[in-house]
Order: structure tokens, then C-alpha cells, then sequence
């Protein structure tokens, strides 16, 4: 299979939208971002699911599902999705709910990405509970399994510690048969790769090569042990880009502050660099066994960079 490049768009997270003081403006050029990759054949575009940027700021930040919903009316062939839900933000049923219509907007493009949460200041600052890592991890469960009961089942009753269902219908339940592709993301050894084994069409981590090589590999135990297909679940990684003239002018431009995202010497695995050394790097990506990759771009809102990406290393 070929490597896919997809795009992690920028909804204003990470201050890609500090400079806008026109909300209209900034979401424009957000879809013209997706549309842009999608023009040049990138597989997919991805966003991420927050109330407020990082560090909290006055910066635009759009709300995920809402943009989801632009996007399939304002795109046609890329798809689109979440990279990932945050499963406390949502009741799992509504979020069922959502993802189903979404489905439909975009004639069957979307991939629903969800996870345990992380953001406390998130839950903080919009009044959501925020409990123990492993207490998540439980919730996460239990929606993982109402989530894909509403979309293949008629009637959805569930008791369980953290929801409970009586009969719910979900129609309609999508496009996409036997049902919408989800994806898990995280790399908790135990646990999160464990319910990617169980109920995941996809997974997503954030690391190097050689770190995304080690987490796969322990996905292929616990797919073994639950009497799972490997091979059925693709391998995605979320990594940035700057290609420059030189490796010297791209190392300049990486920031200590990428460490909070990116593991280890994050300088020396992503994709910033001079055109060899990007091909280089994403070389060592599939090598480890990557299937997709899914990339946020130095210059976040400037089209150009995803041109020249394609041109570089989608022809």
C-alpha cells in the first residue's frame, strides 16, 4: 500500500489563527486550506477537537464538529475527520448522533477519530468533570461500544457505569457500511492500543520512526491476543512540516514548546528540512510500517506550503 499524505488542518489550537481579527476571514481560509488539499491530492484533512487554544488565549479557535459539517458541504472527494473527539466533551449517544449526520453531509467521507481527552484546561474552563487517566480510559470504553451500536444496530440499550441507554434509535446511522470507520488515537500501551485492537479501523500516534515502529508492534500483540486482524487497522502518524532551502534554515525555525506534542528529539524525525532530508524522513516513516501520514505545516495557513509539498512528494 502507498503511503497517503493528509492534512492536520489548523482550526486554531496552536495560535494559527493569533493573526485574524475577522472570524469570517479566518474560517475561510480553513476550508480554503482543505480545499487546497484536496485540489493536489491529499488523502484526507484532519482537525483537532478543543474549546480554546493552547496556552488559553483570546486567538480564534473553532468548534470541530461545526467545521466538519462546513467542510463536507464546501469539499468533494478528500475525506474528512476528527483527529480526535474529545469523548468527554459529548454524551456518546448524541455524539453517535452528530458523526451520523455528518456521514450523510458528506456523502460517506467521514472517519470518526476519538480518544480518552487530555486537555484539563478544557474541562476546566467549560465545566466538564476532568477524573483520573485510567477513569477516562473506562468511559472511552463503554462509548466506544454505544457509538458503534448506533450505528449498526436498531434499538441501542446499554447500562453501564458511566451511560446508560434505554431503546435509543439512530437513523440515519451513515453512508458507509457496515459502518462509519473509526479511528482510536494515543499510544498507552496498555490500554488505548488494547481498544484499538477491539474496536478500531484506524489508529493514531505522535512520534518518531522508530517509536511509532515499537507502539505498532505492540498493537500486533494485543490484536493477537483478542483474535484480531493487524492488517485490518491502518497505521497512521501526526507529524509537521517545513520544508526549506536547507536543514540549517528549518532547524531554525523549530520551537522547544513542540516538545509537549512530540517525543524525544523531535528535531530529527519531523519532516523539517531540505527536500532530501523531508523525502529521507518520510521514507523512515514507512519503513516503520506507517500508512498514513498526517501533517500540520509550519506555515499553517499558507496554501502555498501545501502546494509545494505536493509537488515535491505527491507526483
Amino acid at each position: 500500500m502507498a503511503l497517503k499524505f493528509s492534512l492536520f488542518l489548523p482550526t486554531g489550537f496552536a495560535g494559527e489563527l493569533a493573526g485574524f481579527t475577522d472570524p469570517g476571514e479566518a474560517l475561510d481560509r480553513v476550508i480554503e486550506q482543505a480545499r487546497t488539499a484536496e485540489e493536489v491530492g491529499f488523502h484526507a484533512v484532519w482537525l483537532p477537537d478543543h474549546f480554546q487554544t493552547i496556552p488559553p488565549s483570546r486567538a480564534y479557535m473553532f468548534e470541530s464538529w461545526s467545521v466538519l459539517a462546513g467542510l463536507a458541504a464546501r469539499t468533494e472527494r478528500i475525506r474528512i475527520g476528527q483527529l480526535v473527539s474529545g469523548n468527554g466533551y459529548r454524551n456518546p449517544a448524541l455524539q453517535a448522533k452528530i458523526a451520523s449526520t455528518v456521514d450523510v453531509l458528506s456523502k460517506g467521507r467521514l472517519t470518526f477519530g476519538i480518544g480518552a481527552g487530555w486537555y484539563e484546561r478544557d474541562y476546566e474552563a467549560y465545566g466538564y468533570p476532568f477524573t483520573d487517566g485510567p477513569d477516562r480510559l473506562r468511559q472511552l470504553r463503554e462509548a466506544l461500544q454505544i457509538i458503534q451500536s448506533l450505528w449498526t444496530n436498531d434499538l441501542t440499550s446499554f447500562d453501564g457505569k458511566y451511560y446508560k441507554l434505554v431503546e435509543a434509535v439512530n437513523q440515519p446511522q451513515g453512508l458507509q457500511q457496515p459502518r462509519i470507520p473509526m479511528m482510536i488515537a494515543g499510544g498507552g500501551e496498555k490500554v488505548t492500543l488494547k481498544l484499538v485492537a477491539e474496536y478500531a479501523d484506524l489508529c493514531n500516534v505522535m512520534d518518531s520512526p522508530a517509536g511509532a515502529e515499537r507502539r505498532f508492534s505492540i498493537l500486533r500483540d494485543h490484536c493477537a491476543t483478542v483474535s484480531r486482524d493487524y492488517d485490518e487497522i491502518t497505521r497512521t502518524v501526526t507529524t509537521h512540516c517545513l520544508v526549506a532551502d536547507s536543514d540549517e534554515e528549518a532547524a531554525a525555525a523549530l520551537s522547544a514548546g513542540m516538545g509537549a506534542f512530540y517525543p524525544g528529539d523531535f528535531g530529527s524525525y519531523l519532516l523539517y528540512g531540505s527536500v532530501d532530508t523531508v523525502r529521507r524522513r518520510i521514507e523512515a516513516f514507512e519503513a516503520a510500517g506507517v500508512e498514513e501520514l498526517i501533517i500540520g505545516f509550519h506555515q499553517a495557513t499558507n496554501p502555498e506550503a501545501i502546494r509545494h509539498f505536493a509537488k515535491e512528494f505527491l507526483t
